[in-house]
């Protein structure tokens, strides 16, 4: 295979996107034991530090656990209006950290057990959607590792819905972020519905959200979920609107409550200031056209299916440059949304991101003339 590249003059690179780049952003000291920025739309992760390195999550495990049963809503497996029973083991669970105070025997809403597990990151809740799930908390864990690794959260164990201490329980920044991100992206209604929630009230006990940001309008931040556990540390993943730009903020291990918040508060604020999110290409717009082999006809357009945004540091105009890699011989026959090249970029000589490039459209196979010519051809190149 050989790979053909085409690098952007620093001219046409700005004339095409409208703008420039000029060194790099230096991230802030964060007190965490492990954190990251995500850029949301784009999926960029704009700083972290020890993003891979497994750690117990608390209750940000619930982010699975709502995960699930936002699918099994959509599936309709379940409904809100839905009534379950709280089992003992439900009720023995939530005796253990954060409950919702659910009596067992007696029966809730689905309605009622998401913003007991959301809003107040009920143990008991967390346990009663399990089993309303899959039967039980350890199917429904086997449940979790499977989408786990269909997500792509290629260092997580879960062994409860919970987030209870255990051994085998851990996870990674980097996996929390491609789970808050989904999360995000594949249920915002749901998320809209429940996440900006600031109180509950169940069985005549109110408790507020333990996300302090939440309702600080300056903050933007509308949304996600706290854990704790002694040795987690003190945990947020919080996501913020501000204006049409969202980003999440994942940080482990804090020292105190209000030191999760501040810090959180503290990347967000940086991530804001000193990046811009622009897009690049429009959905369907032609980057270039590639060479192709034995097809009806010998070119193909290469861009993007959906809209390309990327985070770029107001600091860093002058020295980012593009390089458009093609594959080749790419032979027919392509199909729309193949990918065929990758748009790579660099900021001081260092790679900044590398994203797929996928086909506009489809070229069939050609007729025997010309496979016959492009074999001739590819043989003596």
């Amino acid at each position: 295979m050989r790979v053909f590249s085409f690098r952007f003059s620093l001219s046409l690179f700005c004339l095409l996107f409208m703008f420039c780049a000029e060194a790099k952003t230096q991230a802030p000291g964060i007190a965490a034991k492990s954190w990251v920025l995500v850029e949301f739309v784009s999926g960029q992760f704009l700083a972290g530090e020890k993003i891979d390195e497994p750690l117990e999550p608390a209750s940000l495990t619930k982010l699975m656990t709502a995960y699930l049963s936002f699918s099994a809503l959509q599936q309709k497996t379940l409904t809100r209006e839905q009534s379950v029973l709280v089992s003992e083991n439900a009720w023995r669970t939530g005796m253990g950290g954060s409950r919702t105070f659910l009596q067992a025997g007696r029966k809730a809403t689905i309605d009622d057990l998401l913003k007991g597990m959301i809003v107040q990151s009920g143990n008991d809740a967390a346990v009663v959607l399990a089993e309303a799930i899959a039967g039980s908390e350890e199917a429904f864990a086997a449940q979790m590792n499977r989408e786990a690794k269909r997500l792509g959260m290629n260092h997580t164990r879960f062994k409860n819905a919970t987030g209870l201490p255990d051994a085998e329980h851990f996870t990674t920044a980097r996996d929390l972020a491609t789970l808050a991100t989904a999360l995000l992206r594949d249920f915002p209604e749901e998320y809209a519905r429940y996440y900006a929630i600031r109180e509950f009230s169940y069985n005549n006990i109110r408790q507020k959200n333990r996300n302090i940001l939440l309702g600080q309008a300056e903050t933007g931040v509308d949304g996600m979920k706290t854990g704790y556990t002694e040795a987690a540390g003190w945990c947020l993943i919080a996501s913020a609107l501000r204006g049409e730009r969202r980003l999440l903020a994942i940080v482990l291990g804090a020292a105190s409550d209000a030191a999760r918040a501040s810090e959180s508060l503290k990347l967000l604020n940086w991530g804001y200031q000193f990046f811009d999110a622009v897009k690049l290409y429009e959905a369907g717009q032609a980057i270039s056209e590639f060479k192709v082999w034995k097809g009806s006809r010998g070119k193909v357009k290469a861009g993007f299916q959906s809209d390309f945004i990327l985070s770029i540091p107001r600091d860093a105009r002058s020295k980012l440059t593009a390089t458009l890699l093609s594959r080749q011989p790419l032979l027919a026959p392509v199909r729309k949304g193949q990918i065929i090249g990758i748009l790579k970029f660099s900021l001081e000589g260092e790679t900044y991101g590398e994203y797929p490039v996928e086909s506009l459209e489809d070229v069939p196979l050609g007729n025997w003339f010309y496979r016959f010519i492009d074999t001739l051809r590819l043989w003596f190149a």
